[in-house]
Order: structure tokens, then C-alpha cells, then sequence
């Protein structure tokens, strides 16, 4: 699967803003199950975890500045969430904290695969356990080259 954005944050980035301000203290979301089809497309299959600062329901943030045309994870804080389901993770959602999940071509969201590696979002297990804490090291986001 290949990293998609959403109409909601392709239109945000070229209207008024930036992606960075558009998913200031938003959240990761991990969930099992078949991939949707876009990033507008409503969620599918369970969510699993919800990534935020220490777990503690405080949305994540980008680092100050891009540099190379990459925005990485804030290095100062700790991304992690304790999972509320067992399964295995296929996909993620970096939304922002109004993101109800629904089909939207308004809601700025990030939406890319999950693995161990080579993937989007890279875990050292996509067996994720109910209860168990997950926690994201790295995390980055590009725009191409031309």
C-alpha cells in the first residue's frame, strides 16, 4: 500500500496551511482489518491503538521545522498508546483530533500501511495485544522530489 493523503489535507496544504499546523496535537491510529481505498473513505476493520503523547490522550506533534523536504516526530515527546484490541495491525490514520473516522473529503488525514519494514509506519510487531503499550520511535512524513 502506498501512503495516501486526503482530499482534506491536499486542499488544506495548497489553500491554507500548512499539514504541519493542519495535525498539530492530532493522533496515530492503528487498526486491523482490510485497508479503506483512500484516506476520505470511512475506517474499516478495529481499531487498535491510539497514539498519543505518553498515552495519556494528548495529541502528537511534528518537530519544529522541515528539513530536506521531510517533517519527522517531535523528538521531545513520547509517542506511545496502550492498545484497546487484539489483532494485527495493517493500516494507520495520523488525523487530526476532530477526525471522526467517517467518509470525509474535508478531514486532513494521513493513511499509510503498517509493517516491520518497508512499510509506512514500521513496528517491531504488528501483533498487537489488548492492554500492551505501543510505542513509536520514528516517524516521518515527505513530499517527492519532481
Amino acid at each position: 500500500m502506498a501512503f495516501k493523503t486526503s482530499t482534506g489535507a491536499r486542499n488544506s496544504m495548497l489553500s491554507s496551511g500548512s499539514l504541519k499546523s493542519a495535525l498539530t496535537a492530532g493522533f496515530i491510529k492503528i487498526y486491523s482489518g482490510t485497508v479503506p481505498a483512500t484516506a476520505d473513505a470511512a475506517v474499516t476493520g478495529t481499531l487498535l491503538c491510539t497514539i498519543s503523547i505518553n498515552s495519556a490522550g494528548t495529541g502528537i506533534n511534528f518537530d519544529t521545522a522541515a528539513s530536506g523536504g521531510v517533517l519527522s516526530k517531535a523528538t521531545s515527546e513520547v509517542w506511545s498508546g496502550v492498545n484497546v484490541a487484539t489483532g494485527t495491525a495493517s493500516y494507520y490514520r495520523h488525523v487530526a483530533s476532530s477526525d471522526d473516522g467517517t467518509l470525509s473529503t474535508t478531514a486532513v488525514r494521513l493513511q499509510g500501511a503498517v509493517g516491520l519494514v518497508g512499510a509506512e509506519l514500521n513496528l517491531s510487531s504488528v501483533s498487537l495485544t489488548s492492554g500492551a503499550t505501543q510505542t513509536i520511535d520514528y516517524y516521518s512524513v515527505a513530499l517527492p522530489t519532481l
